[in-house]
């Protein structure tokens, strides 16, 4: 379990950092976020957001091992920490203020991580069966669906953008070491559920500042996988530590969405940069 909760906050802090360079690489290409295409060629000749990709990439590596070695619900509660960090790095290099707020939030964050880590049972098995590799193409689907609904409303386009990271993290339950069809579609979907959830917050990026579209994406990222991982996966939580394993997972996302809300609030202050200034 140590390694995995290593890796889980090693990809957070990876996360955490790309989040803020993708944000100033997304706002200085305007209109080409509102394509996928486009995007995507834009980003190719963007060194600035190729370095974004790779550290993605990294973390992701990362991540993976994470969801194979812990229980859902820790391996993405862990990610969280990855808002502290993005707080953190935008105060300095994107000019978001950071208040005592937002450090009570990070504190928030990292107690709740403890009380899961303490918490924690066996992760599930992998899944290899078509039933599950057919859902997440479905996932895929209404991410995208999704995405096309609330694509000017950034907020809710970072939740949308956290359901396929979340979809993307479920799939890799259904990548096993024997090759068969089921694995190779689920294999197929982690990558295609994270860029479809890379553009749809690089969308919300541009529209927003930072951390409440981080925020937002945090939440559905961490609780969608944390409740499918226990209800349908196999994750155990140790006995008599459910209540804390509960605390733990609201408490680090609350602080989440703590920093995502101080953020707004900075936002709307005279001399804040703030959305209409970058998008």
């Amino acid at each position: 379990m140590l390694v995995g909760l290593v890796a889980a906050l090693v990809a957070a802090l990876l996360f955490g950092w790309a989040a803020v360079d993708q944000a100033r690489a997304v706002r200085a290409m305007p209109g080409h976020e509102n394509r996928l295409g486009s995007f995507v060629a834009a980003g190719v000749r963007d060194p600035l957001l190729l370095l974004v990709v790779a550290a993605y990439l990294g973390g992701f590596v990362l991540h993976a091992v994470a969801i194979w070695l812990l229980p859902l619900y820790l391996a993405q509660a862990a990610i969280s920490l990855s808002m502290p960090c993005t707080a953190v790095l935008s105060a300095h290099r994107l000019h978001e203020p950071l208040g005592v707020a937002r450090w009570v939030a990070v504190a928030a964050v990292t107690g709740g991580i403890v009380l899961l880590a303490l918490g924690a049972g066996e992760p599930g098995e992998v899944v290899t069966h078509w039933p599950f590799a057919l859902a997440m193409v479905g996932v895929l689907a209404a991410v995208l669906a999704a995405g096309a609904a609330v694509r000017r409303r950034p907020v809710l386009l970072g939740a949308v953008a956290g359901c396929g990271y979340a979809g993307s993290a479920l799939a890799v339950r259904g990548v096993g070491a024997e090759l068969s069809g089921p694995v190779v579609v689920s294999a197929l979907t982690v990558p295609a559920l994270g860029l479809v959830a890379f553009w749809l917050y690089s969308i919300a990026l541009a529209r927003t500042t930072v951390a409440p579209a981080t925020g937002a994406l945090i939440v559905t990222q961490t609780f969608v996988p944390a409740l499918v991982g226990i209800a349908l996966l196999g994750d155990e939580v140790r006995t008599g530590w459910a209540g804390a394993v509960l605390a733990g997972l609201v408490l680090s996302v609350a602080g989440a969405v703590a920093l995502s809300s101080a953020a707004a609030v900075s936002a709307a202050v005279p001399g804040a940069a703030g959305a209409d200034d970058r998008a």
